[in-house]
């Protein structure tokens, strides 16, 4: 019985060719990644959602984003969510500090929020606006429209993110009749209050 060996110049051409076959698989494959995580995207952009603040404070130091991914999860007992991305500058002071503040934003806010979603200097960027604190230390924006300041109880990671559970552990409601900032279709927009 005889096995057929195929030549050294066979065996160089086939493998090129798998080889090739197996990079375009990669290639397409990237790309079609690509195109849906672009069309996720763009899809995502009609989803209105609150502009919001997230800031912490404690032995890691004093860090702050823009979020708009952000959600109630319960009232029992009172819990939000912020997703946060391993790879953003701040996350590893989040992670130690193990506390946060929501601070929801005004219609007057729009400066502030594109400050704190940007590569500014973290003293710079709570140089601008009046911060206090309450329960955790976190920093509270103090005409924020609301501010949820929280202990992180549980984390969750997903893809390129965390999922920070927070239970609230005090609020703070603006009660001047603050005007609402929320981002849709990659710009921002302002809500009016409902009159009763």
């Amino acid at each position: 019985m005889s096995i057929l060996q195929p030549s050294s110049q066979t065996a160089a051409a086939l493998n090129k060719m798998m080889t090739q076959a197996a990079e375009n698989h990669v290639l397409k494959t990237a790309t079609a990644l690509n195109t849906t995580q672009q069309q996720f995207r763009n899809a995502m952009s009609n989803l209105a959602a609150a502009v919001n603040i997230v800031t912490t404070d404690g032995e890691a130091g004093r860090a702050g984003f823009t979020a708009s991914a952000v959600c109630s999860v319960t009232d029992s007992p009172p819990t939000l969510l912020v997703c946060l991305n391993r790879n953003a500058s701040v996350y590893p002071v989040f992670q130690s500090n193990q506390v946060l503040c929501v601070n929801t934003l005004a219609q007057q806010h729009t400066q502030l929020s594109n400050v704190f979603g940007g590569k500014t200097p973290m003293p710079e960027r709570f140089a601008q606006g009046r911060w206090i604190s309450l329960s955790t230390g976190s920093p509270v924006l103090t005409d924020a429209v609301v501010a949820f300041d929280c202990k992180i109880s549980q984390v969750v990671a997903m893809g390129t993110h965390d999922i920070l559970f927070c239970e609230v552990q005090d609020l703070q409601l603006n009660h001047t009749g603050a005007q609402g900032l929320i981002y849709f279709d990659r710009a921002y927009h302002h809500l009016t209050r409902h009159q009763s």
